[in-house]
């Protein structure tokens, strides 16, 4: 099957070639089990070598940022790790362009084979045709799989065979689909070649900024890990997952998606692990999981929407620009507490609450009415989990000019989101410990605190019944000017 293709199937089998070997090309498939082109690799009965290259201007102009080079780093790490346990090592390189390092590995090793898994983000899938194609033109046999998405997103259509745009009859029609294959086992070994080409230190891909250290207080990345995580969430939260998930001040979210973003664990495994536990629970988690699903389903329909509205009417959107209000955003500073808390928790951790991400993106949106690739950008230096269709999918639904948008006269009320989901205060005072002596009363809106009381926090940017009224009148001048 060619590389970028988007079909299943059978893989026919390589005839073994002595003292041939397979290269195995690592990207964000970084684990061992349930990964195909390593297991097919392995099933050839010939040398495996398996290799990660680090071009990063390929991902241009979404190359990965600081938060995601973090987790890149630990988890080669540990990949390197898991490889070697079994005989193997992971070969690594540093390239600015991935098919002439591959050529080179090609010409070091002899290998007549490449394998690897497909990814699905625009500047991947072109670049993943260019390579096959080139390595074909080579005299190489090149082989793509499937991993890591439950389903190819040209498989999943509606009935007029045009890609869905609204979330619940694309999960419906999912649900009604063949199941996802049976995850592949870990293999036991991995057979070595009789000479390893070079690698790289893994320290000089230069992945790791000086100030990046306060990560590791937060998480763990590799597929161990990974498997850790979810145990620990099949262990207990996902019984309130239902309950529980939209509250910030409780662990009541998996916390998995930089471990999926990595390919360290795949929503094939998810599936078939809360196959055996279905329930209210589960299902709710089970579709979060669609959820992943369908961004990644849209982008690959809808390449342009990385930067581009779904919708082309917002493109006339009256946009602000306003550096000192989109300063205060990114440093949480913006006098209300569970913006900030979630700004800051962003800057701390590399992660944010899903319920806290709505009302932070809606407030740079629609209270301040910052074009929204400003916050997906800010996101994409600043998140672990940074994934280009999630990331794209939630901005556009924020904004309102998406598929399955939330209604752009939707504008979450902040100190309202804050009473409701962090009911105890929290999570705002464990982030913004200038309120963690303020009382409960005042918490939320701590404009309102006793004129005699002094506090070392910003009173509002914006006034929440203003800023929503200039929103609505925005959109309605949109809506009017809409053929």
């Amino acid at each position: 099957m060619n590389a970028g293709e988007t079909g299943a199937g059978s893989v026919a089998p390589v005839t073994p070639r002595e003292a041939s070997p397979t290269i195995v090309w690592y990207r964000r498939d970084l684990r061992i089990a349930d990964n195909a082109a390593l297991s097919s690799a392995i099933d050839t009965g010939r040398p495996v070598i398996p290799v990660f290259i680090w071009a990063r201007e390929e991902d241009a102009p979404w190359q990965p940022g600081v938060a995601s080079r973090w987790w890149l780093h630990h988890s080669l790490k540990s990949l390197a790790v898991d490889l070697g346990t079994r005989g193997s090592r992971l070969v690594i390189r540093q390239a600015d362009d991935s098919l002439d390092e591959l050529r080179r590995i090609i010409a070091e090793t002899g290998a007549d084979t490449v394998m690897w898994n497909r990814l699905y983000e625009p500047s991947r899938a072109d670049g993943d045709r260019r390579v096959a194609d080139a390595l074909r033109r080579d005299g190489l046999e090149v082989v793509s799989f499937e991993g890591a998405l439950l389903f190819e997103p040209s498989e999943v259509l509606n009935r007029a065979g045009a890609p869905f745009q609204v979330f619940t009859p694309f999960w419906k029609h999912c649900l009604t689909r063949d199941e996802p294959p049976s995850p592949i086992p870990a293999p036991a070994a991995v057979p070595p070649p009789s000479n390893w080409p070079w690698s790289a230190p893994l320290a000089d891909l230069g992945l790791i900024a000086p100030d990046d250290h306060q990560f590791s207080d937060h998480w763990v990345p590799g597929e161990s890990a990974g498997w850790n995580s979810l145990d620990a969430f099949l262990g207990g939260p996902i019984e309130r997952y239902g309950d529980d998930r939209d509250r910030p001040d409780l662990a009541g979210t998996s916390r998995l998606s930089p471990h999926l973003h990595f390919g360290e664990i795949t929503a094939r495994q998810l599936w078939h692990v809360l196959g055996d536990r279905r329930g209210t629970s589960a299902d709710k988690f089970l579709s979060e999981v669609g959820w992943r699903e369908f961004a990644h389903q849209l982008l690959h329909h809808f390449p342009h929407t990385a930067d581009q509205p779904l919708r082309p009417e917002f493109t006339r959107f009256p946009w602000r620009t306003d550096p000192e209000h989109l300063e205060a955003w990114h440093t949480g500073q913006t006098g209300y507490p569970l913006v900030d808390a979630g700004m800051r928790q962003l800057r701390a951790t590399g992660w944010m609450h899903n319920r806290v991400r709505m009302v932070v993106a809606s407030f740079l949106v629609k209270h301040l009415r910052i074009h929204w690739l400003e916050g997906a950008r800010w996101f994409w230096d600043t998140l672990v989990d940074a994934d280009l269709a999630n990331n794209t999918f939630g901005w556009q639904w924020t904004a309102g000019s998406g598929a399955d948008a939330a209604p752009y006269l939707r504008v979450f009320n902040p100190t309202l989101q804050g009473e409701r989901f962090d009911p105890d205060g929290g999570y705002i005072r464990r982030w913004v410990p200038e309120l963690s002596g303020i009382p409960q009363q005042h918490l939320y809106q701590p404009w309102r605190r006793p004129p005699a009381s002094s506090l070392e926090y910003p009173d509002p940017i914006v006034d929440h019944a203003d800023a929503r009224t200039e929103a609505l009148l925005a959109f309605e001048a949109l809506r009017r000017a809409s053929p």
